[in-house]
């Protein structure tokens, strides 16, 4: 028995058992470990995709598809009038929105 101990004992004072092996072990073992969460991140995330009906209740507003060209695109941009404008600041979270910004909303959904 007294071999044993004497073998490991001298083991344990050379450089690679004391700081190489941990840290083998720390390497190998962690790509297990985060193997396994990174495993979790697709186990639990949402399978399905929202459908019309799903985005509907939802409250979100759903555009029709229409197929755009580009001289569609032109003609609308030319039928604006892009040389008169002027900036509106947007609200802060904790401002209310401007009168100009709300009476430009109702304005663009009529």
């Amino acid at each position: 028995m007294s071999s044993a101990w004497g073998t490991v004992s001298t083991l344990s004072k050379k450089k690679f058992v004391r700081y190489g092996v941990p840290f083998m072990v720390m390497v190998v073992g962690g790509s297990f470990v985060l193997k396994e969460f990174a495993q979790l991140r697709y186990t639990f995330s949402k399978k399905q995709k929202l459908t019309r009906k799903d985005m509907e209740e939802l409250g979100l507003e759903i555009k029709e598809k229409q197929a755009v060209s580009l001289e569609t695109a032109y003609e609308e941009i030319k039928k604006m009038d892009i040389d008169n404008w002027h900036n509106i600041r947007g609200p802060r979270p904790w401002e209310e929105p401007a009168p100009e910004l709300v009476a430009m909303k109702s304005k663009s959904k009529s």
